[in-house]
């Protein structure tokens, strides 16, 4: 194409779109939000991660066709990047959507200087790369077994070792370039759901061969930002999409004070307002604190260090209130666990000795004593493996294994696990037993090794941790090169699914990272599966108590998350589905 034709065709581009560059127009660069993680990213290719942190940025860089309502409780699905909501067809199984025209990928060399508009086909592309197993997504699971033709797609890319990227898949069709159609096996009450997650995000697959392996180094979507400067493990800085077509801020008040006041400052702003947003990875607890209290950010959860600096029991102390420092105080819809690598051959395995000492190691964990000395009391028990806020959690449930290490001495006893002189244990084979832990290097993470220290020895077990960093650990769980680590899920969308998903066999060494594989527990999941969600409870009741009996994890907590905030900080609310609100936000200069 010759510099007239680019000319005319950014000329249309201006046209067609004019009124979204012009909202985008009202990001100023001298709004900048100073925010932090507490763990580094792992790249943004969410294809093959499922790094919270690398989430957090992707939410702002891609697209799903679905999104949330951003103040509705519960939550609220509404159209993103669709016209509407998707036209539902034979009983649940057709989804047709209609794609918004004019939206476009933000400037990148890989599109040769040429405006490149969001298609139908991108959908059916980021769904083919989900599919493809060269990929290994954690995303898999979420898919897998539910689109008419893509098992048989997915055999054949195994079997030939090359996935068929310009092959037909009878479930995916775009009928025209903005319209696109999915169609499932048998009705699925999630799906929806699934398709607001960030993986299924447009990606356009000229950036995919363009940067090839450097991809999640690259991330290029149509979202509100695109990606400044990325400093891996460090720092990241985000700019406002020039391309992004824009909204307003009209969202509804669920009545609350805190509700009201938000749609008192937004409503009617065009957003994003904000220009730029500089992300420090701080992964100590301190550091970040004070970062927090000398304004180098503008908001941050409380760490579990400061809570004891900051609160009154659920109230701030006056003198920040004074400052015009606000909380917003909201429990995860997550779970915090201890995972065994099913694979490893002192920790894993179905004997009877196996499993005894994963449940002797599950009874020995003080969850009353790691709620307040990890969490400051800032936590709740969790007794099944569904936290609260989750369709089919039920309050009532109570697990079947507590704090017991009079018992676990027992079955430790009992299958062969014998002390020697030093009060350690053998192995029933006569060799040392070493339980080698993976951690990450933070003052919170120190409390809990010496937790799992005291804990473990009162039972005669040796620990060794292995420090590290969560996105090198997270690589370790998803290869099932470890022992035994700590982790923790937040939902992905509102129903039990996105958690027991976690533990089903075929996403093994995927979503799957304690390599679990039980036909107890794969057949419970299925029949669950099949059911509407409103009849599922008690297959999640059942799937709990398998893993109960297996010991894949130890289920622990959820925790209480303390947001604070400055005062110029202006439409902040935690969302229980997004992990990241920074385009519904203003920074406005506080009047003295």
């Amino acid at each position: 194409m010759n510099k007239t034709k680019i000319n005319i065709a950014i000329a249309l581009l201006a046209i067609t779109s004019g009124l979204s560059l012009q909202l985008h127009a009202d990001a100023q660069a001298n709004k900048v939000l100073n925010v932090a993680f507490e763990a580094p990213d792992d790249g943004f290719d969410m294809v093959k991660t499922y790094n919270y942190y690398s989430g957090k940025i992707a939410e702002v860089i891609f697209e799903p066709l679905l999104t949330y309502d951003y103040l509705a409780r519960p939550v609220q699905l509404i159209p993103n990047t669709a016209e509407a909501m998707p036209k539902i067809e034979q009983d649940g199984k057709v989804y047709t959507f209609e794609i918004k025209r004019g939206i476009y990928f933000s400037n990148d060399p890989a599109f040769k200087g040429k405006p490149r508009e969001l298609t139908a086909q991108d959908y059916i592309y980021s769904i083919q790369r989900i599919l493809d197993p060269k990929n290994r997504s954690t995303t898999y699971s979420f898919l897998n077994g539910k689109i008419v033709g893509a098992d048989a797609a997915v055999a054949a890319a195994k079997k030939t070792g090359k996935f068929n990227y310009a092959a037909p898949i009878q479930g995916l069709k775009a009928l025209d370039r903005y319209t696109l159609q999915i169609t499932l096996v048998r009705p699925d009450y999630n799906f929806q759901y699934i398709l607001a997650y960030v993986t299924l995000g447009a990606v356009a697959k000229e950036v995919v061969d363009y940067y090839g392996d450097r991809i999640g180094q690259h991330p290029v979507g149509t979202g509100p930002y695109q990606l400044s400067k990325y400093m891996p493990r460090s720092k990241i800085e985000l700019i406002a999409n020039p391309n992004y077509r824009g909204f307003v801020w009209n969202f509804k008040s669920t009545g609350t004070a805190w509700d009201n006041q938000l749609v008192k400052h937004m409503s009617g702003k065009k957003m994003p307002q904000i220009g730029k947003v500089n992300v420090s990875i701080i992964e100590e607890e301190q550091s970040r604190w004070l970062a927090f209290k000398t304004g180098q950010l503008d908001f941050d959860k409380l760490t579990a260090n400061a809570v004891s600096q900051a609160l009154d029991g659920k109230k701030l102390k006056p003198e920040l209130t004074k400052q015009g420092i606000q909380l917003f105080q909201v429990k995860d819809p997550e779970l915090i666990y201890t995972t065994f690598n099913m694979q490893d051959p002192i920790v894993g395995g179905f004997s009877l000795e196996k499993i005894a000492l994963r449940r002797a190691i599950s009874l020995a964990y003080n969850q009353d004593e790691a709620i307040k000395q990890i969490y400051k009391g800032q936590a709740v028990k969790n007794e099944m493996i569904l936290p609260e806020g989750i369709q089919g959690y039920d309050p009532n449930y109570k697990s079947s294994v507590a704090y017991n290490p009079l018992l676990a001495n027992k079955l430790l006893d009992r299958f062969g696990y014998k002390k020697r002189a030093d009060g350690y244990r053998n192995l029933p084979n006569g060799q040392p037993l070493i339980i080698k832990m993976m951690t990450e290097n933070s003052s919170s993470s120190v409390v809990q090794s010496e937790l799992w220290k005291k804990n473990l020895d009162a039972i005669g077990i040796r620990v060794s941790f292995v420090v590290s960093n969560f996105a090198d650990n997270m690589k370790a769980a998803i290869q099932c090169k470890y022992m035994m680590w700590g982790s923790s899920w937040i939902a992905d969308y509102p129903e039990g699914e996105n958690f027991v998903q976690l533990l089903y066999g075929p996403n093994s060494g995927q979503g799957n990272i304690s390599c679990y594989q039980s036909k107890a527990y794969d057949a419970l999941y299925e029949h669950a599966m099949s059911l509407p969600i409103a009849q599922r409870l008690s297959d999640y009741q059942k799937i709990s108590r398998q893993v109960e009996a297996d010991n894949p994890w130890i289920v622990q907590s959820s925790r209480i998350r303390n947001w604070v905030m400055h005062p110029q900080v202006q439409g902040f609310k935690a969302h229980p589905m997004l992990g990241t609100n920074w385009q519904y936000l203003d920074i406005q200069p506080v009047k003295k």
